[in-house]
């Protein structure tokens, strides 16, 4: 059988993209691993404990166009969402505490009593993300190399004149710190906001990170942070469910082991399984990083010089970590209403966040990480037996090679590589800082599961050195430098051959709108005569 097209990896992208196109088109989807979703995916913690290993919060798809185009669809197949009126507040180490709610004249009144000011602060911030709603985010939701992203950019020009377009872009590109530290002075909200640029694998002095929290508290005010109720890959499944029900198909155990190279003219011949098979198809999609596109899968091609190099010298930035708990009891945190916060940050502020990212890129386990503490079952009760809980957390700071320990407490091995030790070691520390909040907390532990960067790593190809992003999230590797500044949208170097994923514009996260800005560019055309 000859397909119209083959998606290598099935993680969000993968999925959107199959199934926009699978409406008209034959489509294979092909996943390595037993079960799809790539990053998504739902497991057993405990008898009764339900739990997403990796990636859980979908704001970013139910903001985005791809839900807008499946949100019916999955809606139909049996996919819910559910969030609480708390998406992200912050507990700091002295005991004081913020909450972001989905309530702006809540917040601004909350803000306000923090610090008077600060209220009005909020409000500017979120109305300048609406004022420029259409230039911010068509610069995300689009292809950057296109027709319509001229003719916004000559709109933007006339409408603000060049001065007032440059300034605009001067302001996208301020620093967190910048941000946070001349403007606020609420320690709380410092540390409320200090964080959120870490998600996107953005450090809090980098270019563009001030844009990217403000966005992020946008988008969290107006959309929660909401979950799939029962887990994450519910949605991953109801998306294969789509692309089946159109007629295509999706197949897991199937390893790539190369794109095959066409003859006679035609550009594509398909791809080989690990195995031997062979399959056919004039068009194939890689939801992969560049490495291992250009360095395993295209690795007999004859490509332009610049490519092998380009390759070796794309960056990945900060592991991550994850720990995962089974409880018997929510926890008791010491401020009232942190109980209902879904992601709540163990964060001092913007000066504690930059020295943990700078001592994690230094390849030190930082002495005082930032922590995510996700709290899925104060949206999604399911989760866990009845009056029990779940714990997500995330540590977006962890060296990917270790060179050593920044509190001098735990010896890292001399090859520099993560073992068991180190990642239960590590785990104790971010147990200890909640512990500190929380006495006898360690009491309502039925079980802890920790996967540290190189057991992320082992659990998805893509995720090189446990970085969920697809690489280094700096200018350099941004827009239309993503993956390569001589890489034009989602087309590779490879005629017939496509590239989505967290590695090409407009990054990470569970949005699918590189699947779905290629799925726009390949999907049959309408003909009027």
């Amino acid at each position: 059988m000859t397909y119209d097209h083959i998606i290598i990896g099935s993680g969000i992208n993968a999925l959107v993209c199959g199934a926009i196109l699978s409406r008209h088109q034959n489509i294979l989807v092909l996943e390595r691993e037993e079960t799809v979703g790539g990053t998504i995916k739902t497991g057993t913690l405990a008898e009764g404990f339900t739990y997403d290993p990796l990636a859980m919060t979908y704001l970013l798809l139910l903001a985005s166009p791809a839900y807008a185009d499946l949100g019916e669809e999955l809606t139909q197949r049996g996919v819910a969402f559910a969030k609480t009126d708390a998406p992200t507040g912050v507990l700091t180490a002295e005991g004081r505490a913020a909450i972001l709610s989905t309530d702006r004249n809540a917040n601004i009144k909350a803000f306000d009593a923090l610090e008077p000011g600060e209220g009005e602060r909020h409000r500017e911030e979120m109305a300048y993300i609406e004022a420029n709603a259409e230039f911010l985010f068509s610069l995300l939701n689009g292809q950057l190399w296109s027709l319509n992203t001229l003719k916004l950019l000559l709109r933007e020009t006339i409408k603000r004149k060049p001065r007032g377009l440059k300034s605009l872009i001067g302001e996208m590109l301020v620093s967190n710190r910048r941000r946070l530290g001349g403007n606020s002075r609420a320690k709380e909200l410092e540390a409320l906001m200090a964080p959120w640029p870490l998600h996107a694998g953005l450090d809090p002095e980098q270019p563009y990170s001030g844009q990217i929290g403000m966005t992020m508290a946008f988008a969290l005010e107006a959309f929660g942070a909401p979950i799939s109720v029962g887990g994450a890959h519910k949605v991953a499944q109801a998306l294969a469910d789509i692309i089946s029900a159109n007629g295509g198909t999706v197949r897991t155990g199937a390893d790539v082991d190369e794109i095959l190279e066409g003859t006679d003219g035609r550009p594509v011949a398909g791809v080989r399984l690990a195995g031997g098979e062979e399959l056919d198809a004039p068009s194939v999609i890689s939801s992969t990083t560049p490495t291992q596109l250009y360095g395993r899968l295209l690795r007999h091609w004859t490509l332009p010089e610049f490519v092998a190099k380009e390759t070796r010298r794309y960056q990945y930035g900060k592991g991550n970590m994850q720990i995962h708990y089974a409880l018997k009891q929510p926890v008791a945190w010491p401020v009232e209403g942190l109980q209902e916060v879904q992601l709540l940050h163990l964060s001092d502020g913007i000066d504690q966040v930059s020295k943990a990212s700078n001592e994690a890129l230094r390849g030190v386990l930082p002495a005082n990480p930032t922590v995510c503490v996700g709290q899925p079952t104060a949206a999604d009760p399911s989760r866990a037996p009845e009056g029990q809980a779940v714990l997500w957390i995330q540590l977006p700071q962890c060296p990917i090679t270790l060179l050593g320990d920044a509190a001098g407490r735990i010896d890292v091995p001399e090859d520099g590589r993560w073992n068991e030790a180190v990642r239960e070691a590590y785990a104790d520390r971010v147990e200890e800082m909640i512990a500190a909040h929380v006495p006898g907390f360690r009491d309502t532990v039925i079980v802890r599961k920790a996967l540290s960067p190189a057991d992320l790593e082992a659990a998805n190809i893509n995720l090189i050195g446990g970085e969920p992003y697809g690489g280094w999230s700096g200018l350099d590797q941004l827009f239309t430098f993503r993956p390569f500044p001589q890489q034009i949208n989602h087309d590779s170097f490879a005629q017939g051959v496509y590239q989505i994923g967290a590695s090409t514009h407009p990054g990470s996260g569970l949005g699918g709108m590189s699947g779905y800005m290629l799925a726009q560019q390949l999907k049959p055309r309408k003909r009027w005569f």
